[in-house]
């Protein structure tokens, strides 16, 4: 996983939705990167995005939420990429042939 992937993760543990504008602030990446990454999780179906309808006039506002199961499985791929791994060259070029 990503670690703005683990990051969104870590926001949306506690299962509250929150809106697009509320991630934005907390991660301080920029708009695009946020999306991006909001849209790939959401296709693979470990955050929901669900629509609110808009107060007045205008779109619907979109809140993200961590899927049921899904927050168990972040922290423990997080917990997993804490260990170093160290090769030699000739090593590395024996398991890596191209």
């Amino acid at each position: 996983m990503d670690p703005i992937d683990e990051k969104i993760m870590n926001l949306l543990r506690d299962g509250k939705p929150r809106e697009f504008e509320q991630l934005l602030s907390k991660l301080g990446h920029s708009h695009n990167t946020l999306r991006l990454h909001l849209d790939s999780l959401a296709e693979r179906g470990t955050i929901v995005k669900d629509k609110r309808p808009a107060e007045g006039r205008g779109r619907p506002r979109l809140t993200y939420s961590a899927s049921p199961g899904s927050v168990g499985v972040a922290v423990t791929r997080l917990n997993q990429l804490t260990g170093v791994v160290s090769l030699s060259f000739s090593r590395l070029s024996q398991i890596c042939r191209f």
